[in-house]
């Protein structure tokens, strides 16, 4: 039986609170997580994806917050972990066919539909962008960034839809149902009781 590791687990606190905005709060997890092996540009990394799920205000909020949580640790003569950077992308590289590539992937399908064919834009943004520019970077693994935006998504209202399919595609990057129960039973205890009940409801649909 595989259960999320002590980095994954402390993603996930980071995530919800960088989500919803709860900047006292973030603080604390950052700090659990870089007590538990998280790097900076892992945790900063987090944040940069969560951009696109929960816009620029909360992301740079939530990397003002890790900024000021890191010199704090500084200044008491903690120094932790920077980690890698991502390796930069070949100039020559076609974005949107990776990202192409990268959606069908974890999505299990080619992403299409009547959605995408009203506002095709939005298709190709998520392509070149999110999955392209975002999800080939190599700091964090694709289960690493679908556990962080699972538990961003748990925190907004009216995200049924996104949250279930992003469940089934942390399922496709070999994420198991019993970790994904554990991130909604972490997202209970750490985050919040009413979050970690959507989340779990939605995960039995």
């Amino acid at each position: 039986m595989t259960y999320l590791n002590t980095k994954q687990q402390a993603m996930i606190p980071i995530a919800a609170f960088t989500a919803n905005g709860k900047l006292d709060h973030l603080s604390l997890a950052i700090i659990n997580g870089l007590e538990n092996g998280l790097s900076i540009n892992e945790i900063k990394e987090i944040q940069i994806q969560l951009y696109t799920y929960v816009g620029f205000p909360r992301a740079i909020n939530g990397i003002s917050t890790l900024m000021a949580v890191v010199n704090e640790r500084k200044s008491s003569n903690i120094h932790d972990e920077v980690g890698k950077e991502a390796t930069p992308i070949a100039e020559n590289i076609d974005i949107l066919a990776i990202g192409t590539e990268v959606q069908t992937q974890l999505a299990g399908k080619v992403v299409e539909g009547p959605l995408f064919d009203f506002a095709p834009t939005l298709n190709q943004f998520l392509r070149a962008h999110l999955f392209g520019d975002i999800f080939i970077r190599d700091v964090l693994n694709h289960q690493d960034r679908e556990i962080a935006t699972i538990a961003a998504l748990a925190t907004i209202q009216g995200a049924d839809a996104q949250l279930k399919a992003h469940y089934g595609i942390a399922l496709n990057t070999g994420l198991t149902q019993i970790q994904l129960q554990e991130i909604t039973q972490i997202i209970t205890s750490k985050v919040n009781e009413d979050t970690g009940n959507y989340a779990k409801r939605i995960l039995k649909q």
